[in-house]
């Protein structure tokens, strides 16, 4: 049976992310805070994740966006230091009024390039692409359901025949995207729907799968678009 959308909308209302200007990220509720490992098949494509390192976290916790701080994942002023510039670049429409599709015979696939955080989970089997385009074969449509419910950033959003939309159930908190076949550290990745509001105050679109920005390199703030491989970015330095 097909996952169904999950975390349009956080049932812990006092989970919250607020975006500081040129600053890290405020974090109130105590959302659970762990490591999640990007896991790969025998031929080397990102299939899974595991869990690393869970945080005990306060109530109200910030986490570095810009890439500085020697107290990784928290903020420890770094950004001032740094003259680090995060200024919000996203295109602030909803998924769906960006978002572009391709059609199958058993599935729908929706996606918004801009937002991929270069996990690569979408390669395996071919890619999910193809993989839509064969939908009406069940294996084919399991893969492709499975693949896209891994990706990080939600890029890909798969629906059904009747245009319900298939999502894996992440109950909110956040993770920390360590990639460990690529050598490198990655996202921030927020599940489960939790408020993040931008440093003027705007509130992003809720979903259930979101990754921002903590190398302080990506183009595309305060989302994540990949570069934290171009700069060899490692949480642990």
């Amino acid at each position: 049976m097909d996952n169904v959308i999950a975390g349009q909308g956080s049932d812990e209302k006092e989970y919250r992310i607020k975006i500081t200007r040129n600053g890290p990220y405020i974090v109130t509720g105590g959302v659970p805070l762990s490591e999640q490992i990007i896991c790969q098949d025998s031929e080397g494509h990102s299939h899974g994740w595991r869990e690393g390192k869970v945080f005990d976290v306060p109530n109200t916790y910030t986490l570095c966006r810009c890439g500085k701080s020697k107290n990784k994942p928290f903020c420890d002023g770094s950004h001032f230091r740094s003259d680090f510039d995060g200024t919000e670049t996203a295109n602030r429409a909803t998924f769906s009024a960006q978002s572009v599709e391709v059609v199958g015979p058993g599935l729908t696939l929706s996606e918004v390039p801009v937002l991929c955080a270069e996990a690569r989970f979408c390669q395996r089997a071919g890619d999910t692409w193809s993989l839509v385009k064969r939908s009406d074969d069940q294996e084919c449509r399991r893969i492709a359901i499975e693949e896209a419910g891994e990706c990080p950033s939600g890029r890909i959003v798969l629906k059904d025949k009747n245009g319900n939309i298939i999502e894996p159930e992440l109950p909110p908190s956040i993770g920390l995207v360590e990639d460990e076949p690529a050598g490198f550290s990655g996202p921030i990745w927020v599940r489960g729907g939790i408020p993040t509001e931008s440093a003027d105050g705007f509130e992003y679109e809720q979903r259930n799968r979101v990754t921002l920005c903590r190398c302080g390199h990506s183009k595309n703030k305060p989302f994540c678009d990949g570069s934290h491989l171009e700069i060899k970015f490692k949480s642990s330095e």
